[in-house]
This record gives C-alpha cells, sequence and structure tokens, in this order.
C-alpha cells in the first residue's frame, strides 16, 4: 500500500462517516419539529421517545468522525478546531444540551419543568444540522485561516517550551463564526437543515404507530423537501459555476476556474454514485407524498430507507470531490498557501497504515449497530406504550 493510497483511503472513510452523520442528523430533524408534529402533551412524548431510542447513534458517530479526522489529517483537525473553536464549541455544546434534555426533562426535581428541555431539544434540532452544513460548506467556501509550519523548526519559538508553538491560527478574532457571513455557508447550512428534517418527518411516520401524526408529517414533509431541494440545487450549480482549489505536484495552490465541475467530469464514478443517491433521496420522498394509504397505522412506511441510504450516497461523493483530483480540501482566504490537501495535513505512513488494519473491524461494527437498530425498532412507538412504560423519556 502507497502513501498516496492510504491518504485517499483515510479521506473516504471520513467523507462515509460524515455522510453517515448527515443521514443520522434525523433525529435533530425530528426533534425541531417537536411542537408542530406533537400538539399535547402525550404526542411530543411519543416524538421524543422515538428520536430518544437513536440519538446516541448520531453522537457518537460525531465523536467518531472527529476522532477519525484528528487520526488522519491532525493540522486539519488542529487548524479548524484549534482555530475555529467557537463554531465548534457552539455546535457540541447544542449536543451536550441534547443529551441533557433527553434524561432530565421528565425526572423528579426538574424544577424547570418538561417543557423548558424539549424547547433545549427544538434548539438542538435547528443549531446543530445547521452550523455542521456551514462548517462542511468551508471545504468548498474556504476559512480565515493561516499555517506556518515553518514555527516547528523556529528555535527561538521553543525558548518558552513546545506548549508555545503555534503552527496555525485564526487570521481574525471570529474564530470559525466568520463563515456565517458568508451566504453561501448559510444556503449549504440550511440545505442540510431542511435535509435533516425532512428525513426526520419520514422517520417518525416509520418509526411512531398513529394516524394523526403520520398525518401531519406529510404536510411538514412536503414543505421541508420543497425548501430542501431548491436549496440543495442552489448550492450544486453554484458549486459548478465557482473557482476552486487546486494544487500541482510540487504542492503549490491556485485558483481553478470551475474546478469542481472538473473533478465531477473527470471523477465520473463519483458522478455517478451522487446521481443515483439524489434520485433514492427523491424517491423516498416522493413515495410518502403519492402514497395516501400510507397513512394507516398498519401500513409499513419505507420512504426513510430510501432516503437514507440515498442520502449516504450523496454526501460521501460530494466530499470527496471536495479533497480527490488534487483539490484542497480546506481551503484558506487569508493565505492561499496555507489551504490544506490530503498531502501536506496527513499523519504518518506509519500511523494511516496502522490504522487501515484496524479500520477492518468496521463491517463488524456496523453489523452490531444494525442488530440493535432492529432489536430497538422491533415494536413502533405508539400512545399505550409510553403510559404503561415507566423508563420512558
Amino acid at each position: 500500500m502507497t502513501y498516496e493510497f492510504l491518504q485517499h483511503y483515510w479521506c473516504f472513510v471520513v467523507s462515509l462517516l460524515g455522510a453517515l452523520l448527515v443521514f443520522l442528523l434525523f433525529v435533530q430533524g425530528a426533534n425541531s419539529m417537536i411542537f408542530t408534529i406533537g400538539k399535547n402533551n402525550e404526542e411530543r412524548r411519543m416524538l421524543i421517545n422515538s428520536t430518544g431510542r437513536k440519538w446516541e447513534f448520531t453522537f457518537t458517530t460525531l465523536v467518531t468522525f472527529g476522532g477519525a479526522f484528528f487520526a488522519s489529517f491532525p493540522l486539519f483537525y488542529s487548524t479548524s478546531f484549534g482555530g475555529a473553536y467557537w463554531l465548534w464549541m457552539l455546535i457540541l455544546f447544542t449536543f451536550v444540551l441534547q443529551a441533557v434534555s433527553y434524561e432530565f426533562q421528565n425526572k423528579l426535581g426538574n424544577f424547570l419543568g418538561p417543557k423548558t428541555f424539549q424547547c433545549f431539544l427544538v434548539l438542538n434540532g435547528i443549531l446543530g444540522p445547521l452550523l455542521l452544513g456551514g462548517a462542511v460548506a468551508t471545504f468548498f467556501e474556504g476559512s480565515n485561516f493561516i499555517v506556518e509550519k515553518s514555527n516547528l523548526i523556529d528555535v527561538d519559538s521553543m525558548v518558552s517550551g513546545p506548549s508555545s508553538i503555534v503552527i496555525s491560527h485564526w487570521a481574525n478574532g471570529s474564530h470559525g463564526l466568520d463563515a456565517l457571513l458568508n451566504p453561501w455557508v448559510l444556503v449549504f447550512g440550511l440545505a442540510v437543515l431542511f435535509l435533516a428534517r425532512t428525513l426526520g418527518t419520514l422517520y417518525m411516520m416509520n418509526n411512531i404507530n398513529d394516524d394523526e401524526i403520520r398525518t401531519r408529517c406529510r404536510y411538514q414533509l412536503a414543505g421541508a423537501a420543497f425548501v430542501f431541494v431548491v436549496l440543495f440545487v442552489a448550492y450544486l450549480v453554484h458549486l459548478l459555476l465557482k473557482d476552486g482549489y487546486a494544487y500541482d505536484d510540487t504542492g503549490k495552490i491556485f485558483m481553478e476556474p470551475n474546478k469542481y465541475l472538473h473533478n465531477m467530469i473527470e471523477m465520473w464514478y463519483l458522478t455517478a454514485v451522487l446521481l443515483i443517491g439524489v434520485v433514492l433521496v427523491l424517491w423516498g420522498i416522493g413515495s410518502e407524498l403519492l402514497n395516501l394509504k400510507s397513512q394507516t397505522s398498519n401500513l409499513k412506511s419505507t420512504g426513510i430507507w430510501f432516503a437514507g441510504i440515498g442520502t449516504v450516497l450523496t454526501v460521501t461523493p460530494l466530499l470527496l470531490m471536495s479533497a480527490w483530483n488534487h483539490t484542497a480540501y480546506y481551503p484558506s482566504t487569508a493565505d492561499l498557501q496555507s489551504s490544506l490537501t490530503l498531502e501536506n495535513s496527513c499523519s504518518s505512513y506509519f500511523t494511516l497504515n496502522t490504522m487501515f488494519w484496524v479500520s477492518l473491524l468496521v463491517p463488524f461494527v456496523l453489523a452490531y449497530i444494525i442488530y440493535c437498530w432492529r432489536k430497538i425498532d422491533s415494536k413502533k412507538i405508539d400512545r399505550a406504550e409510553i403510559e404503561s412504560d415507566d423508563h420512558a423519556y
């Protein structure tokens, strides 16, 4: 295995984890509609217990995504997580708030009341996907940072100890929040938010055995899916027409007109996977909107699986197009030559090679997750279960 192969392999693994995370954001999407879908306390508890069975999958995938990025591309981790820390801290805070809200909303001694924690879940449901989408958009739009690798060999910087060495730093005091001032970052972030809401409605239609909730979900699905499609198409057109960040064999970064369009043409196999994913997402949405009989409780709703698989097949190649084919996957708008690529930001050959063999255990982990998912969903959520289950959220 060559060093180049391992760099591309771990880029694929990280991209796949990112795509799985976007799919699992259906938890946040559903939570953002707690008060829209649930009209009374009983219905809201049904919704919360439905997503409460899955929120650990989303949180664990988020942590795994960050861990894989740290291990395989440490310079990105130190630059983004260390420089844009206000953005990442805000993301992590909303997810911690989610965990606390699930556990304490109906506990004895909760002087804030269940509704307060339900509002926290709504806050996570909106800010989580929006900010994560904005962070991903910086892979294409760029971020305001500077990398100074020369500090590693600067003797003067060693005077006060290794802790004084700073390889990369943010070029302004916003520490990542400035990305939200870019309108196209917001467009992509909103697209992820409404995708999460779309997947959330599809999940509730599949997981909750209640006619009234399924009917309300269908109305919400139409609106969320329409907004998502408009925003996603708008950003995709923008991406194909914009200049991209490329680099040559010497590692020099330069702007290339229509770089991402060229990537789609030259890496046609990724484009084919992306188009299949888009078709599956639209199929999952359309199958639920057009099948009026699916609102009855005894008929299974399968739209979430078509749309979920389609989401993974769409997001994975989209992320790969930001890094493969001599593309700078984390561009710097402050200093073009500080932009990060697979070659200049990855771990050593030994680290990547060792992790490769460990990654062969991933299929077994996925099999365990699928088994647990099936066991958890062996019985759909209904009103009777909420009333009789002492361990319900």
